[in-house]
């Protein structure tokens, strides 16, 4: 298969969006009440049982798609257990069957990341990692709030802690984060790297066509 023809980011934004502190501020000053669904506290509560059942330190792999990345993660911390996390049933179900894989110290969930993490911080999960990698960049300025740093969900991921590490091939995506994070008194370094080895489809198919890639880390 040919991922040359792999497209970049076309955006209408010539830096951070003028927004950016504005929505932040707003965000760390006003609690998420948005209610729960069903099916989020239902799927919450399979995770609590399964973390039980491992009794090992967490990591979070938020917007996971079809779980390669997961279960990647899980091979490279085996004295962890990984959750992969995405709102796509659809693509969660492309995954191979969980015992292909020659690893067991992972799970796959569809679940809404909004509900999702607000019941772990509420549940006082410590997790020791959280990955969130090639999030959907949302790259018209008119949709800054549909980017994690611009969601009401926000404050949720800094409050979780642990090691953040986000990745794109959108550096202006991990440049608002990192700002944000600054906004809430957090610190963070974002570089163009190279990954070895590449640990999703996204990354595989962004390094094929010669897109370079940048990463987040942050220590929360």
């Amino acid at each position: 298969m040919s991922f040359a023809n792999s497209h970049e980011i076309i955006t209408n934004q010539d830096g951070l969006n003028e927004n950016l502190n504005d929505i932040v501020n707003k965000h760390l000053a006003h609690k998420f009440r948005k209610p729960y669904q069903q099916h989020s506290i239902d799927g919450f509560k399979s995770v609590e049982q399964e973390i039980a059942r491992a009794g090992k330190p967490i990591i979070f792999d938020s917007c996971c798609g079809v779980g390669d990345s997961t279960i990647n993660i899980a091979r490279q911390h085996p004295e962890h257990f990984v959750i992969g996390m995405d709102k796509s049933g659809h693509r969660l179900n492309k995954n191979e069957a969980y015992e292909q894989h020659g690893v067991d110290n992972f799970m796959l969930l569809r679940t809404d990341l909004n509900d999702f993490w607000r019941l772990a911080l509420e549940a006082e999960f410590k997790i020791d990692k959280h990955f969130i990698l090639y999030p959907n960049p949302w790259p018209k300025a008119k949709h800054i709030q549909r980017r994690w740093h611009g969601s009401a969900v926000f404050p949720t991921i800094v409050a979780l802690g642990g090691a953040l590490e986000m990745r794109s091939n959108w550096r202006l995506y991990l440049d608002e984060f990192s700002h944000a994070l600054s906004i809430a008194g957090k610190s963070s370094n974002v570089k163009e790297f190279v990954p070895e080895p590449t640990i999703t489809p996204f990354e595989r198919k962004y390094q094929a066509s010669g897109q370079a890639l940048f990463q987040l880390k942050a220590q929360l």
